[in-house]
């Protein structure tokens, strides 16, 4: 284990410095901030000063002591792969009385019964799934989990072997625990309407938090960010100050200088087959009064909307697009894999949205997603780092706003 995930885990309290006489101390950290991240094996986007995802999984799992709560997608598993010592860690966990509870998507649920289903037969884990459709329209589309009500993970990696080996994911660990109690609570949400409650009932009973428009302070590397999470759908969050939309939407009209953006698509009709301009109306704007617009999407997006979408972004003076493409691994293909799916945006080196919805309203009105928006040059640049390699890497091509002969690759 890397002397990064043993420091984390050690969790330590946090003691303020002794102030000089005459002067008031500055507030210790409430906590840390930890990015970790996934990549496709055979590539060159490995950051080796980042935790890997895998290994930083098992740690949490091993370390857990009294609980486990996952919000995912779904979970995808292969014989001998990554997510194998995942499930082991998360079943040593309940094997020692640790609680797990998880919760999936009902419809990928049935795409994907395994190994969900053998998960739910252990004494100490319990499985339920939450089916939004019939609620919202949309799906519970977020990847995050948190232990022993102390830390979370949030991050793009489905539960998913592929996403740990064969696909470009970033997440964060955050140990802060006002941070914390918030993800806990969207969780509870979703438990509740998962186990049969109404949204009323599941929105009364989940306990009271502070949103945290104000932020808290965490450590980062050498330095300090001030984080506050986010989550969407409006409707499911208990406090509508929670929803990332806004944040991201007031940081893009607010943009001076540089707006960078990733995400697996970006597209103005998403699965909801509604019209919506939001986000390319204020991408628009910014590049109008000079900001300097930067997107990264797969190559997924090589048809459809996704592809108008890309294509007529590109052709705004300011805004340069480029799709991403990760080459079929040594072994072969892999289905639904070899793929870009980082969610990310900085701004002005300053501001960061990290999280889990790709860049359609879709995401933001009608799937439940998590994530933290962070003020301070400390995550951005780190984001920036991450977005440098892929953007200067062999692996990118600009969008030709004229072509009309882009194919989209194999997916399944």
């Amino acid at each position: 284990m890397s002397a990064l995930l043993l420091a984390l885990l050690a969790c330590a309290p946090h003691t303020p410095a002794v102030a000089a006489p005459a002067a008031v101390a500055p507030a210790a950290p409430a906590g840390t901030l930890t990015l970790v991240e996934s990549w496709p094996v055979e590539t060159t986007l490995d950051h080796p000063a980042i935790p890997d995802a895998a290994e930083t999984w098992v740690a949490l799992f091993d370390a857990a002591t009294t609980s486990v709560d996952l919000g995912e997608f779904y979970v995808a598993t292969e014989p001998g792969s990554r997510l194998e010592t995942v499930l082991a860690a998360l079943t040593r966990a309940a094997d020692r009385g640790v609680k797990v509870r998880l919760t999936v998507d009902a419809k990928f649920a049935k795409t994907y019964p395994e190994p969900i289903g053998g998960l739910d037969a252990h004494a100490n884990i319990e499985v339920r799934k939450l089916d939004l459709d019939p609620i919202t329209g949309g799906v519970l589309h977020a990847k995050y989990f948190v232990v022993d009500g102390a830390r979370a993970y949030v991050g793009s990696q489905n539960f998913d072997w592929r996403s740990l080996s064969h696909v470009q994911e970033l997440g964060f660990i955050v140990d802060a625990p006002r941070m914390v109690d918030v993800y806990e609570r969207i969780f509870g949400i979703d438990w509740a309407i998962a186990g049969g409650a109404t949204v009323a009932d599941a929105l009364a009973a989940a306990p009271p938090s502070d949103p945290l428009t104000a932020g808290v302070d965490v450590r980062l590397g050498a330095g300090t960010v001030n984080v506050i999470p986010v989550a969407s759908p409006t409707g499911l969050l208990g406090d509508e100050r929670l929803w990332d939309l806004p944040y991201l939407l007031d940081a893009i009209a607010g943009a001076k200088t540089r707006i960078r953006l990733q995400a697996l698509s970006y597209e103005r009709v998403g699965y909801d087959k509604v019209t919506w301009t939001g986000l390319d109306d204020a991408l628009r704007a910014a590049a109008a009064r000079g900001v300097k617009v930067e997107m990264i999407v797969a190559d997924w997006s090589k048809s459809g909307d996704k592809l108008k979408s890309v294509q007529a972004l590109m052709g705004v003076p300011g805004i340069t697009v480029k799709f991403a493409t990760i080459p079929e691994a040594s072994t072969g293909f892999v289905s639904f894999a070899r793929v870009v799916h980082s969610k990310y945006v900085t701004v002005d080196g300053a501001w960061s949205w990290i999280g889990t919805s790709n860049l359609s309203r879709d995401y933001f009105y009608a799937s439940r997603n998590v994530g933290l928006v962070g003020r301070g040059a400390p995550l951005a640049d780190a984001l920036d780092g991450v977005f440098d390699t892929l953007w200067t890497s062999a692996y990118v091509e600009v969008v030709d706003p004229a072509r009309t002969d882009y194919v989209a690759p194999r997916k399944k």
